[in-house]
């Protein structure tokens, strides 16, 4: 027969068992929330990050950016143990591009070759590399080697305390000033119209987490631009500043027509405003026109004159009708882009990936 003392441990023993699973129980959610919130931060020595360089007519850049990109990046990389892997995107270039980009790749096996069928533009180029890479976050290179090789580290830091994206925002450029003044009115200009979080001296290299990754390539749109997509998709996003050098070698293929189509596509694919300006052009219009006639009767029939004034009567139709046409090619340009929808070509063709000097078409 069990005594009155033994029970009583037995159940001091239950009540310490179950007290122990209580606190381990607690102590494995607390340590769940803290490796939560460790992972927030994305600590970048524990990412795999990709750089992705769209090329195109850039065979007197390539191997002083490749040296300088070497240097002052990836031996830093290979220094911590942080795992990487570069995609250079062949864009059509006519040149020996992708020869030079052959060599590098029989230089270091991380590099991924992409050739493109043909010239698609460097959007279309760069989604190309985001849909290639695996990495957990890629970073846009320009082969121009205008923004410093280092700016990679710099974004890498920033990503580090908790950003899905980093944009290398355009403190000072030293290029001519008027394509500093038109730069500063297209970035002007978005950040009123179009895109409220456009940084004031815009930007051109950018670091993103997967998750971003992933949204960009699933939305899959025609004559877009991929950092007005960056943009609007919402992330929470910090910057870099950084002096975008001058170019040293080799001619910019981004020529003027390039950056006004740009221009159009940012605006007619991230702001209604084009729509409400023909709106508000036709409707002042054709209140002007209104008051117009109804002051010109008016002073016909007081002073007993005969209609006439046939110059002015031309003025204001040509005046009209250039607001029609002006209307009618931005209604163009929306029904353009639906047609292109419509039709669902690909934004890109990829002819072949080279991967560790494997060809795959």
């Amino acid at each position: 027969m069990i005594s009155l003392n033994a029970c009583e441990k037995i159940a001091v023993l239950q009540k310490m068992v179950g007290f122990i699973l209580w606190t381990s129980e607690i102590f494995t959610r607390k340590g769940g929330e803290l490796l939560k919130l460790h992972e927030t931060k994305k600590p970048y020595y524990m990412k795999k990050l990709s750089i992705i360089i769209p090329i195109y007519f850039n065979e007197e850049n390539l191997d002083a950016m490749y040296a300088e990109l070497k240097e002052k990046v990836l031996d830093q990389l290979a220094q911590r143990d942080y795992e990487y892997e570069i995609i250079m995107v062949d864009d059509g270039s006519g040149d020996g591009s992708y020869t030079l980009m052959e060599k590098f790749a029989r230089d270091n096996p991380h590099i991924i070759l992409v050739k493109l069928s043909r010239n698609f533009g460097e959007h279309a180029a760069l989604l190309a590399g985001l849909n290639v890479c695996s990495g957990d976050c890629a970073v846009k290179k320009s082969a121009d080697a205008q923004e410093p090789a280092e700016l990679i580290l710099a974004m890498l830091e920033k990503y580090g305390e908790g950003d899905d994206v980093v944009l290398a925002v355009r403190q000072d450029r030293n290029e001519p000033a008027l394509q500093k003044f038109l730069s500063k009115r297209y970035a002007c200009m978005m950040r009123k119209v179009a895109l409220h979080n456009m940084p004031d001296g815009g930007f051109d290299s950018f670091l993103i987490d997967r998750k971003v990754i992933d949204v960009l390539v699933s939305m899959d749109e025609l004559n877009t631009s991929l950092m007005g997509q960056i943009l609007w998709s919402g992330f929470k996003t910090g910057q870099v500043p950084y002096t975008r050098l001058e170019r040293t070698a080799g001619k910019s293929m981004w020529s003027f027509s390039k950056k006004t189509k740009l221009a159009v596509d940012s605006l007619l694919g991230f702001s209604s405003f084009p729509i409400k300006l023909v709106w508000i052009t036709g409707s002042i219009s054709f209140a002007v026109s209104l008051v117009w006639l109804v002051c010109y009767l008016v002073y016909n029939a007081v002073t007993a004159q005969q209609p006439g004034q046939f110059a002015i009567i031309m003025l204001v139709l040509f005046l009209l009708f250039g607001i029609l046409m002006i209307t009618a090619g931005i209604l163009g340009g929306y029904i353009w882009r639906a047609f292109e929808a419509a039709r669902k070509r690909p934004v890109f063709i990829i002819e072949k990936v080279r991967k560790n000097d494997e060809n795959k078409d």
